[in-house]
């Protein structure tokens, strides 16, 4: 998951932060309104969580924006606010759901990964196209019902043809999924074409048709 952590209390946003991480997920992090505005309108994300109040602007506006641009990111509000009206008015707005501080940081992993299921799988635990089994709680992968072992990374990166199956995506778009958005700064996407390749070779010998195809000049696409 890629997973924007928008909140100004330092030690909340680093305790999010380091808690998603450990499990592999990729985190960003903005601390004010105006960092905020410049990540969501750059880049996109699995999902958002969002602290209403911030300095120099409100996380009210930040939905406002992504609402006008129709955009799919879900959005979970974490805020100290537990007021219905804050609460019908973010979810009005486009939020996905709403969690009052102070929480434990495990439900707050149970929200995010119920949003984005529900927004990117349409609910569903368990994956599946054609032989291959994707089951989105253990994280793990399946090719004709026999386990293939897959990096983070290489899961990741079959999870993401997955959700986008029958679209080009292009090299940049998923070093900026996978990566987040340091990835800017690569001089090449050599590491890409390695993480494609292995994944490929996995499947591959576990069973699977080659779906992963190179668009050329364009990026790779999932066909089926």
């Amino acid at each position: 998951m890629k997973i924007l952590i928008i909140e100004d209390e330092k030690g909340l946003r680093e305790s999010i932060e380091e808690y998603f991480m450990e499990t592999g997920n990729i985190c960003e992090t903005a601390s004010n309104y105006q960092e905020a505005m410049s990540k969501v309108s750059i880049y996109s994300y699995d999902c958002i969580l969002l602290d209403i109040t911030l300095p120099g602007g409100s996380g009210i506006e930040i939905l406002k924006y992504l609402k006008k641009n129709n955009n799919s990111d879900g959005v979970l509000i974490i805020s100290a606010k537990n007021s219905l009206d804050d609460r019908l008015e973010g979810l009005d707005l486009g939020a996905d759901d709403y969690l009052v501080k102070p929480f434990h940081l495990s439900e707050l992993r149970a929200r995010v990964t119920a949003i984005i299921r529900r927004k990117t799988f349409n609910g569903n635990n368990q994956l599946v196209f054609n032989e291959i089994n994707i089951d989105l709680l253990a994280k793990t992968a399946k090719v004709n019902d026999q386990p293939v072992k897959l990096t983070r990374k290489e899961y990741a990166l079959l999870l993401y043809f997955l959700a986008n199956k029958g679209k080009v995506v292009s090299k940049n778009a998923i070093a900026e999924h996978l990566w987040g958005d340091g990835m800017d700064l690569a001089n090449n996407f050599d590491f890409i074409y390695s993480h494609i390749k292995n994944l490929r070779k996995k499947l591959l010998e576990a069973g699977s048709n080659d779906y992963i195809q190179a668009a050329y000049g364009m990026g790779y696409k999932f066909t089926s």
